[in-house]
């Protein structure tokens, strides 16, 4: 049975750290010299995204609609069952790619496309919205 407050509390959190990125977006220079500030913005993705893998890992157990092959499968599968849209969904397992690599290859992660990752925050907010919709039809 799906906790919806389990949901609503990693939803809170995932927007707390779309606040925090969406911030970092805009540091002033001085600040992004500062030898925290990257690893900050890299760990505060990762802790973003794997929130979302939680939510979609907790809706398809739950639901009977697993198991997913994997993190990124439970994205598709949140698509297939309505949760989220196609598009999302493709973005979103892209996402879980991102995080894989901030997690797996940190040393070699292109900090430009970390950077540039802070201006694309917005398939994470229509993540956070559309699981939010889902849960109130229910």
């Amino acid at each position: 049975m799906v906790d919806p407050l389990r949901i609503q509390r990693s939803l809170r959190r995932i927007t707390d750290d779309v606040q925090v990125l969406q911030r970092e977006a805009s540091a002033e220079q001085v600040r992004r010299q500062d030898a925290m500030w990257l690893p900050g913005v890299k760990y505060s993705f990762v802790t973003m995204i794997e929130s979302c893998v939680d939510v979609a890992q907790h809706l398809c157990s739950t639901s009977g609609w697993g198991p997913p092959a994997d993190n990124g499968d439970a994205m598709r599968l949140l698509s297939v069952h309505g949760v989220l849209d196609a598009d999302l969904a493709a973005s979103m397992r892209r996402a879980v790619g991102f995080r894989n690599v901030l997690v797996h290859e940190y040393a070699d992660v292109d900090n430009a496309i970390v950077i540039a990752r802070l201006a694309d925050l917005d398939p994470i907010r229509q993540f956070v919205a559309q699981t939010a919709r889902a849960l109130t039809e229910e």
